[in-house]
């Protein structure tokens, strides 16, 4: 947890497990937490009465009926149930932010695309004005695919509160710090941690330390899920106790507020005089976390030849068509590369998935140039990419002796629905138009004579 203070009137509970001051480790745990003495009810879920005059109220993420292993739901103890939470509504523009399906006649999303990073604004943004989608893919209506976003943040938000009905965020920052003030609990993020925001879940952003740039994955679809390791087994990848979970904390604050809430693509707002981050305690599963990549233990070849970069997965979503995801959060860090005789970057290929590349920050092997921290890049399904000539040159010919990967931190948000361009990716974006031409001196070296190399 950051030393930064709790915001004003606001409550938490204390602890936490082991070092990590404010959250409980483990991914899928079944949680519980206060932040006042017996506010949690032992024994059952809906007492006639709660202690501290509190209402139960159940936030469920998945179907009642799903299987228990996939199951999800939070029980929250609070001081107003979330009917008082929300009034009428009343339609608001956020012009930035879309939702698939967005496909727009007059942009060209076949191709291979490079960004520079999208620089910051004099302008004050918080996390709703400050939202950039790049990407839509699949239908937010039918809950499938997702959308890629960058976000530049300034401002925190005041007395302002936001909750997607529509999509699970996936949130990867490249700059600055930022604060979540959610209904379960204060999760505070900065580069090389992720964190995932659940549907349903009502929070605000503060800005801890900006300007604030990073990328946002926002799935439509199932949830984000460890992926199966396999022949792996039981370790390495991202290991569950690695995800942190917030203790209870909540506010007790009567004040004008507003709500905003994104559902089936569009945005709606309305007013109460409260806050609505007013749950004393919970328990359950369903819930935030952060999850800091450099925990990350990457698997790879140890004698020869590059795997499927499918072994780099963090969380997988799924699809419903077995081992074909939704969504992948790949990530690409710090690694020994060691295979003998092997070219050791990733190899030319082309593919069914669409893929999403940001960078955190250093150098990414296949692409040492034009790929910088901040920028982005896209290679929708089937197109073909892979290393530049110098990448090539490089790797066709570097001693096979063991090399450090280091400096870098790169991830992909793949998946399997065509990725289509906003008009801001295509017109407003630093996009480098010159990207393609990273190809064009690579040499024809086949001369038809055995041994050629």
């Amino acid at each position: 947890m950051s030393d930064q203070s709790l915001p004003q009137g606001m409550t938490r509970a204390s602890g936490g497990t082991g070092p990590h001051a404010g959250y409980m480790p483990g991914f899928g745990n079944d949680f519980e937490t206060e932040a006042l003495p017996g506010a949690l009810p032992q024994g059952q879920n809906s007492p006639q009465k709660c202690e501290y005059g509190l209402y139960a109220e159940q936030l469920s993420g998945t179907a009642f009926t799903a299987p228990r292993g996939q199951n999800e739901r939070t029980w929250c103890y609070r001081i107003r149930p979330s009917v008082k939470h929300t009034g009428r509504f009343a339609k608001i523009d956020v012009p930035y932010w879309k939702s698939a399906p967005n496909v727009d006649p007059d942009v060209i999303s076949l191709g291979q695309y490079r960004w520079d990073p999208v620089p910051h604004t004099e302008a004050d943004l918080t996390w709703l004005t400050g939202m950039r989608t790049v990407t839509t893919a699949g239908d937010v209506n039918t809950q499938v695919g997702m959308a890629s976003h960058i976000y530049l943040v300034t401002q925190s938000m005041q007395d302002e509160y936001f909750f997607s009905a529509d999509s699970e965020l996936l949130v990867v920052p490249q700059e600055g710090r930022l604060r979540f003030c959610t209904e379960l609990g204060i999760i505070d993020l900065e580069p090389k941690e992720i964190a995932i925001i659940p549907r349903g879940l009502v929070y605000r952003v503060e800005v801890l330390e900006g300007p604030a740039r990073g990328f946002v994955c926002e799935n439509y679809g199932q949830k984000f899920d460890l992926p199966g390791r396999g022949p792996i087994g039981a370790n390495c990848l991202a290991n569950p106790r690695d995800f942190k979970c917030p203790v209870a904390a909540f506010e007790d604050r009567d004040a004008p507020s507003r709500v905003v809430i994104k559902w089936c693509g569009q945005f709606h707002e309305t007013f109460i005089d409260h806050s609505p981050l007013d749950v004393v305690a919970w328990h359950g599963n369903y819930c935030a976390y952060k999850y800091d990549l450099r925990t990350y233990s990457p698997v790879g070849a140890i004698l020869f030849d590059h795997p499927d970069p499918s072994i780099f997965t963090v969380l997988t979503a799924p699809s419903g068509q077995e081992g074909t995801a939704n969504i992948d959060f790949v990530l690409f860090r710090e690694r020994w590369m060691v295979a003998e005789h092997t070219f050791r970057p990733p190899w030319y290929h082309k593919n069914i998935m669409s893929e999403m590349m940001g960078n955190i920050y250093g150098i990414y092997d296949a692409k040492p140039q034009g790929f910088v921290p901040g920028g982005m890049s896209l290679h929708n399904m089937m197109l073909p990419h892979g290393p530049d000539r110098a990448a090539f040159e490089h790797a066709s010919n570097e001693p096979m002796k063991p090399v450090l990967q280091d400096n870098t931190m790169q991830f992909m948000f793949e998946t399997r629905f065509p990725q289509h361009l906003t008009a801001f990716a295509a017109t407003e974006a630093p996009l480098q138009d010159d990207y393609i031409d990273c190809w064009d001196s690579i040499e024809k070296k086949f001369d038809g004579k055995p041994g050629t190399k």
